[in-house]
């Protein structure tokens, strides 16, 4: 996991706004490029399926994968928990 990842989880666990280089958190919401890629609620985490299609890339991923979601890309499929989005 990578340092700004780390940091990102720190953040929501103390529950604060946070804020480096390209990931935010602000509330229950995080953001990456500004974009919404996922909320976080009671349930879990809530990924924005729309933000993951148009914007499918490595650093998108890492940061559902380091909020615990089971994110892949195959065959140049993305698979959100196994599943074509």
């Amino acid at each position: 996991m990578r340092q700004i990842e780390k940091e990102m989880l720190a953040a929501i666990a103390a529950g604060r706004d946070w804020s480096k280089d390209n990931t935010k958190v602000i509330g229950p919401r995080v953001l990456l490029h500004g974009h919404h890629i996922a909320t976080l609620g009671n349930d879990g985490v809530l990924v924005n399926t729309d933000t993951l299609r148009q914007w499918p890339t490595r650093t998108t991923m890492s940061r559902l994968r380091a909020l615990g979601v089971n994110v892949c890309t195959r065959k140049g499929e993305v698979l959100l928990n196994g599943e074509a989005i």
